[in-house]
């Protein structure tokens, strides 16, 4: 096949509608593995024929470090994909973890592309030996020295800890994986870990990927008795349901890609930003430049039109083409910072704008004049 047709050709609402109309049922799971790779794009081309003709969607990345794969396909060919798997030396007999809940559509497309790294971490390799890494435990070990008193750190970004995290875990503030790696760092360095100078450290994160590095650097920073969640969130909730066992894990996993969470169990601990009740509702802003993660109740939903802001709202909700005219020029906002992280800030900016709003009509006085839509009577209270 030709290379530049290894690639979706299609708009999203196109993709939606297809899968749509397909109805059988499909698997979502995901695997990675640090491994040599050579002839990476060359490998990026067989995947994808092979894996379009089995009708996989996902996110898969490959680097001459490995692969790193979210994907879904029709439960039919399950078997045939694990096939193809394995018949590959540098893949066979990788593990994989199957998703938790799955409503057919968590992925639209299928895109292979070829990276630097399999997750960008930002850290540089040559500096510690990536192999050395934490122990591996099962769900039952986890659960076991998590009751011993073992620090427990949760080594995914701010958003994802949002909606579910395990008990009593430190869930770091940064928003990047390179940026949690440094903050956990410092603050075990500084003692405020609170169980000695090297404490016995319990590392997790989604699916074990990031854990894998995280673990290997903090060994190298001098921190010996580091363990990792072996298949993380994911397969921790498949060992559990497995074995009856309680699971510490509490609240929802964030995952990447349409669903966006999974529900673990059914504690809820987070709070809607906009209105500060009890809610794990996670979206993104559903203003094309802004799409910010935010944590929103369905009653702040509906009033805001799944926006994060009347100002976003007021956006969203105009004709099509003049959103076009609009966004010409204007960055995403999500490009920089995925998520809002100052709930308090968002309220009290919705308050301005709902009081500019009621006074003049609008919060973009500069599409009025230009003729593309008329302000709203300002609100009578």
């Amino acid at each position: 096949m030709i290379p530049h047709r290894l690639r979706n050709l299609h708009r999203p609402d196109v993709l939606r509608a297809k899968l749509e109309r397909e109805q059988a049922p499909r698997t979502t799971l995901s695997f990675y593995r640090y491994v040599r790779l050579s002839g990476v794009e060359d490998l990026r081309n067989e995947l994808y024929a092979e894996w379009e003709a089995l009708g996989v969607l996902g996110r898969i990345y490959l680097s001459q470090e490995g692969i790193n794969a979210q994907l879904s396909l029709p439960t039919s060919n399950v078997e045939m994909f694990r096939t193809a798997l394995d018949a590959r030396e540098a893949f066979a007999d990788v593990p994989w973890k199957i998703a938790v809940e799955d409503d057919d559509k968590s992925f639209l497309k299928l895109m292979v592309k070829v990276k630097k790294k399999i997750v960008a971490d930002g850290l540089a390799d040559d500096a510690f030996d990536v192999t050395n890494v934490g122990a591996h435990l099962d769900a039952a070990a986890f659960n076991r020295k998590m009751e011993e008193g073992a620090l427990v750190i949760d080594m995914r970004n701010n958003y994802e800890c949002l909606i579910g995290h395990f008990d009593g875990a430190y869930l770091p503030k940064a928003d990047t994986f390179r940026g949690a790696i440094e903050e956990v760092t410092l603050r075990l360095r500084s003692g405020q870990g609170g169980t000695g100078n090297d404490p016995e450290i319990l590392l997790y994160c989604t699916g074990g990927i990031r854990c894998e590095k995280a673990s290997a650097y903090l060994k190298h920073e001098g921190f010996t008795n580091v363990g990792q969640l072996h298949g993380g969130i994911i397969d921790y909730a498949r060992q559990i349901k497995a074995q009856g066992l309680a699971s510490k894990y509490k609240g929802q996993n964030f995952v990447f890609d349409e669903r966006l969470a999974e529900r673990i169990t059914d504690d809820v601990v987070s709070t809607c930003m906009q209105c500060g009740k009890s809610s794990d509702r996670i979206g993104n802003c559903q203003e094309v430049t802004c799409n910010m993660l935010l944590v929103q109740c369905e009653a702040c939903a509906e009033e805001y039109a799944d926006c994060c802001s009347p100002s976003c709202r007021e956006i969203h909700q105009l004709p099509n083409e003049v959103q076009r005219a609009w966004r010409k020029g204007r960055s995403t906002r999500s490009t920089k910072t995925k998520a809002i992280n100052d709930p308090e800030g968002l309220r009290r900016r919705i308050r301005e704008q709902e009081e500019m709003l009621a006074r003049i009509g609008t919060l973009h006085p500069e599409l009025v004049r230009a003729g593309n839509f008329p302000p709203q009577p300002p609100t009578i209270n």
